[in-house]
């Protein structure tokens, strides 16, 4: 794929704001010369980078197509009902909001949509992998409603099935969430529909990280079991930073008017184009090519990991995301993660499914877009260990990522 004009050496901006035009071409180079495993970055393709950076940044177009506040948003309205059928042919939906700032921002809208304050919600607890909107007192989901967590098995890593169904059974919730951050196994998705209708509950499936593995036909949809789907558009999915929601026709009204006007303004159409191309882009073979290719990268580099000595939650992965302890190694995840940005290996710490310890979250969706393969995933990891054991310095590991990652540049020029 070329480097286009819509990055960011473009004349007018280097001519314009020389300041600005370097802070953006420092970013370029980090991005292409470190190893991006953060389980929730990608790199999106050029033709994606256009529709953000074209002349839809200046409409503004309140409400939807066919009913905005605004005048001149005939051409517009055309971008977003392509946005709009793109996902639904995509995912199998029956009604599809693109509008969403962020997955929060989903998030936000689909409870706004089902719950008043002050109802109680089922939702993986923040320190076994639930996000921020799955009930943290520091978010508003924490403050408006009243959140019951569950949790994994200790040894297995695994949501404890037994403990969601005793937990909607005592507490009967008005709504269970199902999703996480930092869960590397499909979720059971009708296991979580019979609970739901079991104590009369609401089911959102918070999909943000999977959402583009299935798109790509290697993960379980969630969309004929949840009452409303919520996503981003980034990750996997490889689109702009963004959300959407994905529901039945029943609920279509509900979920358009709790995004737009009860939780957002303005819609940001140059975002809902650039989200189009995306849908377009995974919908072909080459996605599904892609996606696959995902998910077997981070299989070997979850077994590779293990054979380094890292221990990696539940045994492995079934998608993009692996989760591990690097205490073996003589580290703990805080620790490691600054020793692996010092080396040019960027990743997240993350909750493990015991005591407070802190882990190693890694993606393999940047990385797999950039062409890498087995061959690669094996030895990033032994590189990773290296460093953590401390065979190998940062200055030496620094130079090793450089050199791989300048095989397989994001952006070929």
């Amino acid at each position: 794929m070329p480097v286009t004009h819509a990055l960011v050496e473009a004349d007018v901006l280097r001519r314009q704001d020389p300041e600005l035009a370097d802070v953006l071409l420092g970013e370029r180079e980090r991005q292409s010369t470190t190893l991006q495993l953060i389980a929730a970055e990608n790199f999106t393709s050029p033709a994606v980078l256009a529709a953000l950076g074209s002349p839809l940044a200046n409409k503004y177009a309140e409400g939807y197509p066919g009913s905005r506040h605004h005048g001149g948003c005939e051409i517009v309205d055309v971008a977003e009902r392509l946005a709009v059928e793109r996902a639904r042919a995509l995912f199998g939906a029956e009604h599809a909001n693109v509008q969403a700032h962020s997955g929060s921002s989903a998030v936000l809208a689909a409870y706004a949509a089902l719950l008043r304050p002050g109802d109680t919600v089922l939702a993986l607890g923040l320190p076994h992998g639930g996000h921020l909107t799955h009930g943290s007192p520091a978010n508003f989901s924490g403050r408006w409603f009243d959140f019951v967590g569950y949790g994994v098995d200790a040894e297995t890593g695994l949501v404890d099935h037994d403990q969601v169904r005793t937990l909607a059974r005592t507490h009967r919730p008005k709504a269970i969430v199902c999703g996480s951050i930092a869960y590397p196994r499909h979720l059971d998705y009708a296991f979580f529909r019979e609970v739901a209708d079991e104590v009369g509950a609401y089911l959102i499936a918070d999909a943000a990280h999977p959402i583009g593995l299935v798109a790509g036909g290697v993960a379980p949809s969630p969309v004929p079991y949840a009452d409303i789907v919520c996503a981003t558009t980034h990750k996997v999915l490889r689109g702009p930073r963004g959300g959407m929601l994905l529901c039945g026709g029943e609920l279509a009204e509900r979920v358009d008017r709790a995004v737009f006007p009860f939780t957002q303004g303005g819609a940001q159409m140059h975002t809902i184009a650039a989200k189009a191309v995306a849908f377009g882009e995974a919908a072909t073979p080459a996605f599904a090519a892609y996606a696959h290719q995902v998910v077997a990268n981070a299989r070997t580099l979850a077994a590779a990991l293990a054979d380094e000595g890292l221990i990696v939650t539940t045994g492995g992965t079934d998608t993009h995301l692996i989760t591990a302890d690097p205490a073996p190694l003589g580290v703990d995840g805080r620790t490691a993660r600054g020793l692996l940005a010092a080396a040019g290996v960027v990743l997240d710490c993350c909750a493990l499914p015991h005591a407070d310890d802190r882990g190693l979250r890694l993606g393999t969706a940047a990385v797999t877009t950039q062409g890498m393969g087995a061959a690669e995933m094996r030895l990033v990891a032994g590189l990773l260990a290296s460093v953590l054991r401390g065979g190998t310095d940062a200055a030496r590991a620094r130079a090793d990522v450089r050199e791989l990652t300048a095989a397989f540049p994001p952006y070929p020029r």
